[in-house]
């Protein structure tokens, strides 16, 4: 495992941000998912977390799982070319792009994260192909104006768009002010968009998540909130869910070779807008 995951042609003002003396999320669920982009102390954390609950590795790739299954069918059974992916996280096999441009080599993706370790390795995000773009926008989800300003430079929002927030909602933890902000992007996206959406939830049958999201918030940064299957299904109210509704991301149309349990702490959903 790489000491320094920072690119070392990252720029200064960016890599003052990233603080590699305390974990953080992105770097210790790429750490889980067996990326390089992480240091010591989120491995250390990750460990603790993981000891706590072992099976949350499994939940870290199911969400991940759920992503390309997700994309895969909006692209070849939806006919959507447009992805406005918000919480991008560190860069792993099969992002967005790779996976939409796999199947339509002319679709179009914006990327959005606050991260400066995701920032730094933006590029990977890049790529594209020639047929097709990706773009990138440093920004936090709070900041819905800016991130539809710079996504209709790379996206037509007179056409459906596909808005990918997966585990990203978490870290919004007042309820009504989490709502408000999905509401806000998908209001301004055309009728026949989508929302994709992933959630850490809490469930009395899975008390080790509870005490492993505690130790989370207690040891590193930014903190998450949990949320019951039923808060989480909100979040696509007025929207046609597409079966098997709001589910364990496991269970979320698995496709042949998927070896995940049938539950794990991580639930999605894909809502179409009429």
């Amino acid at each position: 495992m790489t000491e320094n995951p920072t690119p070392s042609s990252t720029p200064d003002h960016v890599r003052d941000r990233i603080n590699t003396a305390q974990p953080h999320t992105a770097r210790i669920w790429n750490y889980w998912l067996g990326g390089k982009d992480n240091y010591p102390v989120d491995r250390g954390v990750g460990d603790q977390i993981r000891s706590l609950h072992p099976g949350i590795g499994d939940y870290a790739l199911a969400d991940r799982l759920f992503l390309g299954r997700a994309v895969r069918h909006l692209v070849a059974d939806r006919g959507v070319r447009q992805f406005l992916d918000v919480g991008t996280g560190l860069p792993t096999a099969d992002n967005t792009h790779e996976v939409a441009q796999r199947i339509a080599p002319d679709a179009r993706i914006v990327y959005v994260d606050n991260d400066p370790l995701v920032l730094a390795h933006a590029r990977a995000l890049l790529t594209s192909t020639p047929e097709g773009r990706t773009d990138y926008l440093d920004a936090d989800l709070r900041d819905t104006a800016t991130i539809l300003e710079h996504a209709a430079k790379t996206l037509d929002l007179s056409k459906p768009v596909a808005l990918m927030l997966l585990g990203v909602v978490i870290f919004i933890p007042d309820e009504g002010e989490a709502l408000r902000l999905v509401r806000e992007l998908m209001k301004e996206l055309a009728p026949g968009s989508y929302l994709v959406l992933s959630h850490t939830i809490t469930s009395p049958a899975m008390p080790d998540v509870d005490a492993a999201v505690a130790f989370w918030n207690e040891h590193g940064t930014p903190k998450l909130t949990q949320r019951t299957p039923e808060q989480v299904a909100r979040f696509f109210d007025g929207l046609d869910l597409l079966e098997p509704g709001v589910v364990s991301c496991s269970r979320w149309r698995p496709e042949a070779g998927d070896t995940l349990p049938d539950e794990v702490a991580m639930y999605g959903g894909v809502g179409h807008k009429r």
